[in-house]
């Protein structure tokens, strides 16, 4: 069956292949010059967080989010997110934008200030989704940053695919179909972007102060995992008891809106008992297992652009899946815009071989197997004994990373032929070249092995590699029109969010009833 669904790929031409859309979100701290947590408001000077289209918040106060439009180039997309970096960097005077994943140094939940976006109905929805974050989960796990990648294909693509595949069906139902059977390749092969991408085997000593862990001291202000690629993705991650009770089926879009609906409306134990008011404010949206969709944390979603006010499981019911967002990616500490090009072509070649390979459904024992070797990959990923569960048998990390990667060969050339260049070729190339031999290369080693190169633990490095990407930013100036249109849109979201609060009459607590029973 994988062999047949490529054989048809391969039947395409070069003027049947219009390549991919993209685009990224790419999350950041902002810290005081001397590494702690900034505890000043979002800046004036990047617009109102609710209504920019390019630079919001995501948690917290402090913790940007940078928001690309959509782009069928890589080099385009990466130049856009290039723009908003300079003109953020720009505008934050002494402080930096933290540039790892595991975050700088905080004091406890109430350090981290939870993210304001006014007082139109909307802004106080987010605003206490992320107040019930806190109290479920405290603030502190709410301070990781990473980078989120989206994915689509073009309608020129799925109609010529649906072709050949034979499908007569609705598109938009296709379309889901095939999304669905990319993701759940993904996550059979999730765990080999943990090691070739994952950044953050070590943290700061102020995340984990009177919590239980087994990392290893760096020095005294730094902990980290002695094989570890991402602590991001691990326990000390996103991870809670609640959303671990629940089983998301990725198999099919009805099932996985359906199990995700029913999240959103079954209540639990624990957050009945805090309630959703104190002191007459709300803490959180409902007492169910979920607020929203947005709260179940995975690898990846499949996505469809909401409408205002439109919930996410509503949009993908109406109008099917439109694209899919890799959640798993850690910040590349070592690029000034935390994601490389290389980074990006690569995870087309890997997500298009998702979607051309064989992708049976995934029953509960083999969902159990692929989080266990993911967790491992996670967590000692760097360990050249460690062995994954492949086809059966075990397998090293390494050889069932090279497996993968050597299938990818073919695709990459064809790609690469079509469009006359050697584009996802050297991009394969680079993430093989990165277990080669003893001592690889992967991003996790490198930090480590910069870390102890410069006598620096977490803190004190990522803030000097801070500081230096903010110094490449921004030693040169923005062209004017480049400038002059992202201070456009800093007036516009403003006035957005002025007419907004302005138009809304209805009681918040009528309106998140309203919002609640749709």
């Amino acid at each position: 069956m994988a062999d047949s669904r490529h054989s048809l790929f391969y039947q395409f031409s070069a003027s049947d292949w219009d390549g991919f859309l993209k685009g990224v979100e790419k999350e950041g701290l902002r810290a005081d010059a001397s590494g702690f947590i900034a505890q000043t408001p979002h800046p004036s000077a990047l617009g109102a967080a609710l209504t920019h289209p390019q630079i919001t918040t995501d948690y917290s106060e402090a913790l940007l989010e940078l928001i690309t439009p959509v782009f069928s180039s890589t080099d385009d997309m990466l130049a856009s997110l290039r723009d908003t970096h300079q003109f953020v960097q720009q505008n934050l005077n002494d402080e930096v934008f933290w540039a790892a994943s595991m975050p700088c140094e905080i004091n406890g939940n109430e350090s981290i200030p939870v993210a304001e976006f006014g007082t139109s109905n909307i802004g106080q929805l987010k605003h206490v989704y992320r107040q019930g974050l806190a109290v479920r989960y405290g603030r502190i796990m709410q301070s990781i940053a990473g980078a989120h990648y989206n994915l689509s294909l073009p309608d020129s693509f799925w109609k010529k695919w649906q072709e050949v595949t034979g499908n007569t069906g609705a598109l938009k139902d296709f379309k889901s179909e095939q999304y669905f059977w990319m993701i759940r390749n993904f996550r059979r092969r999730s765990w080999l972007l943990m090691l070739l991408f994952g950044a953050s085997p070590a943290l700061d000593a102020s995340f984990v102060a009177g919590v239980k862990h087994d990392l290893k001291r760096f020095d005294d202000r730094t902990w980290a995992g002695q094989y570890a690629t991402s602590l991001r993705m691990g326990d000390l991650g996103y991870h809670n008891n609640a959303q671990a009770s629940l089983n998301i089926c990725f198999n099919e879009l009805t099932t996985y809106t359906q199990t995700l609906d029913q999240a959103i409306h079954t209540d639990w134990p624990d957050y009945e008992a805090i309630g959703t008011r104190r002191n007459g404010e709300f803490i959180q949206l409902n007492t169910s297992i979920l607020q929203i969709e947005n709260e179940y944390y995975s690898a990846i979603r499949p996505k469809r652009t909401t409408e205002r006010g439109e919930k996410p499981i509503q949009a993908l019911d109406a109008r099917g899946v439109e694209y899919i967002e890799v959640r798993c990616l850690d910040l590349d500490p070592f690029s000034p815009i935390g994601i490389n090009r290389e980074q990006v072509d690569f995870l087309d070649l890997f997500l298009l071989d998702c979607l051309l390979s064989d992708s049976p459904v995934i029953g509960k024992d083999e969902c159990d197997r692929l989080d266990d070797g993911y967790k491992d990959a996670v967590a000692h990923g760097r360990w050249k004994d460690l062995t994954l569960c492949q086809g059966g048998s075990r397998v090293s990390v390494g050889s069932a990373a090279n497996e993968l990667l050597t299938r990818l060969r073919p695709l990459a050339e064809l790609l690469d032929r079509w469009q006359g260049c050697e584009t996802y070729q050297a991009a394969l190339s680079a993430q093989q070249g990165k277990i080669e031999g003893d001592d690889w290369s992967v991003p996790s080693a490198r930090v480590m092995e910069a870390m102890t190169a410069s006598g620096l633990g977490h803190r004190d490095w990522v803030l000097s590699v801070s500081q230096q990407h903010k110094q490449t930013l921004t030693e040169k100036p923005m062209p004017a029109e480049t400038l002059a249109r992202f201070e456009a849109m800093t007036r516009d979201s403003k006035a957005e969010q002025a007419a907004m609060e302005a138009a809304d009459t209805q009681p918040f607590s009528e309106f998140l009833e309203d919002y609640l029973k749709s």
